[in-house]
């Protein structure tokens, strides 16, 4: 104890030193109370949640664990997770990204998980995953083998699942008191490399195409200014002698998805 304090407590009379005595007691215990609130909000700044989105066959998984910098389960790129996948990414100065990756089958563990980013525990952000229709076709209830599908199917089913999730992501912001970001990743860009910009489009506010008409709707539900929407390309794949894309032209992309998540986060 500081000699000032005990200067104080030899002039007060007993009933005064006690009333100190509490309140330096009590600012301690309000002091160390607050003590754990403030290192959680230093831990979310420093590690950001993301919620991973997208129908089944996208690639989020392989997405997240290159993000995380980890390989990818062959079984997992098969036939999906019913789960909800965690990855952590890391970075020399103390910064990274807590990703959830939420299972894109319509079973009850998907919506179970979207409630958990979305309403239980909100996230700092979205990765919202689309592939331009050439998500992997999956069998239903996880099992193995690939399903038929057409593009033109996929494209109605990955709208389908993005009305779902925009809703979720409206209703977030909304009871959010600072913004929320959300990055549309366009994978597998190796399969349509010459398409590139007109796909970009169809995925970005004002395009006018009925994924962008959704992407306006958000907007709309969630207020301008509540809401930050980015479109970008990605590809998980790359390096093979018939891919389109390059493995450095992949990993440029995967670094730059991650640049612009420190932006979005504070980081730099």
């Amino acid at each position: 104890m500081s000699r000032s304090v005990t200067r104080i407590r030899s002039v007060l009379p007993t009933s005064g030193r006690t009333a100190l005595g509490a309140t330096i007691a009590g600012t301690v215990l309000t002091g160390l109370a607050a003590a754990p609130e403030r290192v959680g909000r230093l831990f979310r700044h420093r590690y950001p949640t993301v919620a991973v989105t997208g129908m089944t066959g996208v690639g989020k998984t392989q997405l997240a664990d290159r993000l995380a910098r980890r390989s990818s389960s062959d079984s997992v790129a098969e036939v999906g997770s019913a789960v909800m996948e965690r990855r952590t990414r890391r970075s020399a100065r103390l910064h990274g990204f807590r990703f959830l990756v939420v299972p894109g089958d319509n079973a009850a563990t998907r919506l179970g998980a979207l409630d958990e980013v979305f309403h239980d525990e909100p996230v700092d952000g979205v990765i919202h995953v689309v592939a331009n229709g050439h998500a992997t076709g999956r069998r239903t209830g996880g099992t193995t083998g690939a399903a038929t599908a057409t593009r033109q199917e996929q494209l109605a089913a990955e709208l389908e699942d993005w009305a779902i999730t925009s809703h979720r992501i409206a209703s977030m912001a909304v009871r959010r008191d600072k913004p929320v970001w959300l990055v549309i990743a366009v994978t597998k860009v190796d399969l349509y490399a010459d398409e590139l910009d007109d796909v970009l489009r169809y995925y970005s506010p004002g395009s006018g195409s009925p994924f962008g008409d959704k992407v306006d709707e958000l907007r709309a539900l969630a207020g301008g200014a509540k809401l930050s929407i980015d479109v970008l390309p990605v590809s998980s794949q790359g390096g093979d002698r018939k891919a389109a894309i390059s493995a450095r032209r992949a990993g440029e992309m995967v670094d730059a998805l991650a640049g612009r998540l420190a932006q979005l986060s504070g980081h730099v």
